[in-house]
């Protein structure tokens, strides 16, 4: 396993709930038998109970939960507020917080990458055959950066104790300290159009059926019950469309700006089929795969981006028992007299009659009171206590797979969702009766109604050193102490990027804090080991530190962090890199002295110093002032170099290495997007980004040659180096001094190199 808290989905089954929870237990399981499920690793419930343990949380729990008043539902949310306070408050343990980091770095396929994950709750009796409220614990989506990662498992741990939840373990008696929860850190899917599939019928239990939802955007908005989804039903057998139903849709979940937002779905397109009817037949295969493999009807998530179809998760269907009991009220004559007020989407069969009761957020729910009919815009989990005491529901929103109707058929009540006009039309204390079973709202009512896996790790075996000679060094983008010794026996001329983030992260702290607490002696020693390791594991080849790259948005979830970061709209264009060491040196100088104590106390002479995101000379100027006062100068064994990222880098370049500098390293991934105004992880746009694009290329051997002509180093560390064998001959044909790759591409890539080297031999 890749860690004592962290797992890979393939690492995990469906036996493993206990360790991993039903969401995660069923992600290994599918990724055992080749379902396509986006890739991600499981932080286990044992990180949640080694946290309580040591912050001696447990007695601050039970005592707040021994004020619950089962009378009283505000209690929930008073009790629910104190616990997650005192969660929220604790530092994530050390080892804990590494192993997360470092797992996301792996995640991201080059150390250096932030890859936007999703970040869900996985509670470790949830999911059972028994039992699965719909959303109990918290989700966060497009999540990027170490830091923000790490904050959101916490956020995960508290939201165990969200007032639905708490409620939720009350009604079925669980231990509230026995029940864990895992969090599944997943590759985040920018999907066009997203939904569910039942693998029977969700109302009526008919096993001869296929149910899909679809919509535009991100699957939330299903479960939100916001928009009305397409409805498909295949037959399961003949795989044939039996029926649909197409949706009109106006707004969309998306990414944008680095935010998901809510926006509105081209006119031309809110009408049409949401998916292809091959698209149809596709999901509905790997419905049948997932059934069958389980023997049990599933209710699977699934997205679909740039084409590819992928299952987010699956759980056991939980209301077949009672569609069965409630499946001969189809035929019963209870409503032949009454007038039908209101059509929408039957969602939980039966037939109800009640008093209408019309609220329209969580915080009204104690209006409601037992035997009434609940009327609402749409539910969500805030919403269960009082959906307990309803005999029927109603929503304007929401389709067959929204939160209103999955947990009216897990309470056997029924339920009519996407009447568009509830709200509006029905008034309170009316008389109505709730026709779950053929989508229909009655006025008035009846007198005897019955109410009712492959781990990124695998790196780190260490192959027999390959003996090709390059002119170009082959350097190793690198961030975690622990892998450094290993990596260090690999083919690599030295590490070309040393990402600082990580290792700051790993502190928990913002550093400005730390500042404040007079604790810089902590800070730089604790910087100071971590950079000796890589030192001592690669010694003599160089260690090219890249000094601190945070973002506001990630600096402000450090410890303290709110307190000294601003907000910002977008941070990658914001308040970092060299400008921030202008500023306000204060942590720059802690960095200066980790080196110099790496340097001169540990006799360390082969590390290096990088400066990230300098916007202008001016700013390498001031920066390099900094570095010289600190006691730091240029030497044979000591080079500055400076990151090509940003396009004023590439135009200006003979002013920036006028200032005096050793090299350069360009960050093709940000050079890239910043040279084609293009955000690769924006859904919408990332097919336009292209290292390749003759624009970059352009720029790539301007730098190249410049560099060249100045008697500079050269090197590039971005995710073209690893992933473009055609690219990388360019690169050497223009005469780059080296290549810094991901661990798992040193060997391909010094062959590629070789083969790059000799054809210009030849050529000569």
């Amino acid at each position: 396993m890749r860690g004592k808290f962290v797992v890979w989905f393939s690492e995990v089954g469906k036996d493993d709930i206990s360790l991993v929870g039903g969401k995660g237990a069923n992600l290994g399981e599918m990724v055992s038998f080749g379902i396509p499920v986006p890739p991600g690793f499981i932080v286990t419930s044992g990180a949640y109970f080694d946290f309580l343990r040591e912050n001696n949380l447990t007695d601050k729990i039970k005592k707040e939960l021994q004020k619950l008043d089962e009378n009283n539902p505000q209690s929930y949310s008073v009790v629910s507020a104190r616990i997650k306070e005192a969660l929220l408050a604790k530092k994530v343990p050390k080892d804990t917080g590494t192993e997360i980091i470092r797992a996301y770095l792996d995640l991201g396929g080059i150390l250096g990458q932030r890859v936007l994950v999703a970040v869900r709750s996985s509670a470790t009796a949830e999911d059972l055959p028994t039992a699965s409220f719909a959303g109990q614990q918290v989700t966060f989506l497009n999540v990027s950066g170490e830091a923000n990662v790490v904050e959101k498992v916490k956020e995960c741990w508290a939201s165990l104790f969200e007032p639905r939840a708490i409620f939720y373990r009350q009604e079925r008696n669980f231990d509230h300290l026995k029940v864990g929860i895992a969090v599944p850190v997943q590759k985040m899917i920018q999907s066009e159009t997203s939904g569910v599939m039942f693998t029977c019928d969700p109302v009526t239990g008919a096993k001869n059926r296929i149910v899909i939802e679809a919509i535009y955007g991100l699957g939330e908005l299903i479960v939100q019950g916001e928009v009305a989804p397409d409805n498909y039903e295949i037959g399961s057998k003949s795989l044939k469309v039996l029926t649909k139903k197409i949706s009109s849709q106006p707004v969309q979940l998306i990414k944008l700006n680095g935010q998901t937002s809510l926006r509105p779905v081209q006119s031309n397109k809110q009408s049409r089929q949401k998916i292809t009817d091959s698209q149809i037949m596709e999901l509905a295969k790997l419905g049948n795969r997932i059934y069958h493999h389980y023997f049990f009807p599933q209710d699977i998530e699934w997205a679909i981006e740039r084409g590819k179809i992928y299952i987010l998760q699956t759980r056991p269907v939980t209301t077949l028992e009672q569609a069965k009991k409630t499946e001969e009220k189809r035929t019963q004559s209870f409503t032949k007299d009454l007038t039908v007020l209101l059509r929408g989407m039957p969602a939980s069969p039966g037939v109800a009659t009640g008093v209408a009761r019309i609220i329209h957020s969580a915080k009204e729910i104690n209006k409601v009171r037992s035997g009434e009919v609940l009327v609402a815009p749409m539910t969500s989990p805030d919403y269960v206590p009082a959906m307990k005491k309803v005999v029927g529901i109603v929503t304007d929103s929401g389709g067959q797979t929204s939160h209103a109707a999955i947990v009216s058929r897990e309470l056997g009540i029924p339920c009519v969702v996407g009447t568009k006009e509830a709200t509006k039309t029905l008034k309170n204390s009316q008389i109505i009766t709730v026709n779950g079973t053929k989508g229909e709202i009655l006025k008035g009512g009846f007198r005897s109604a019955e109410n009712l896996k492959v781990s990124s790790s695998s790196f780190l075996r260490t192959p027999s050193r390959v003996s090709l000679n390059t002119a170009t060094k082959i350097y190793v983008n690198l961030a975690e102490p622990e892998i450094a010794a290993e990596v260090a026996k690999r083919d690599a001329d030295g590490v070309g990027l040393l990402r600082a983030e990580f290792m700051i992260a790993q502190m928990g702290l913002h550093p400005k804090k730390i500042i404040r607490e007079k604790k810089e002696k902590l800070f730089i020693k604790h910087l100071s080991d971590n950079l000796a390791i890589f030192c001592e594991s690669f010694k003599p080849r160089p260690v090219v530190y890249r000094a601190t790259d945070f973002k506001t948005n990630e600096y402000r979830n450090l410890s303290g962090g709110r307190e000294f970061e601003p907000e910002e709209p977008n941070p990658m264009l914001g308040f970092r890199g060299a400008a921030r060491y202008i500023r306000d040196a204060e942590v720059f100088e802690l960095e200066l002295a980790a080196i110099k104590e790496v340097r001169a106390k540990k006799g360390l002479k082969n590390l290096w110093l990088m400066i990230p995101f300098v916007r202008s000379p001016q700013e390498l100027h001031e920066v390099k002032k900094i570095i010289v006062s600190s006691g730091l100068m240029r030497s044979s064994t000591f080079k500055l170099w400076m990151m090509v990222e940003i396009p004023t880098n590439v135009i200006m370049l003979e002013d920036f290495l006028e200032i005096g500098i050793d090299g350069v390293s360009i960050g093709s991934n940000d050079l890239t997007m910043l040279i084609l105004g293009v955000d690769r992880d924006n859904n919408e746009v990332a097919p336009s980004f292209n290292e390749e694009d003759p624009a970059v290329l352009w720029a790539l051997e301007r730098v190249i040659k410049t560099c060249h002509k100045y008697s500079v180093t050269s090197s590039i560390c971005g995710q073209a180096a690893s992933s473009r064998p055609a690219l990388v001959e360019k690169l050497v044909e223009w005469g780059i001094t080296s290549v810094s790759v991901n661990p798992d591409a040193i060997e391909a890539c010094r062959g590629l190199v070789h083969q790059a080297e000799e054809k210009l031999i030849l050529k000569k």
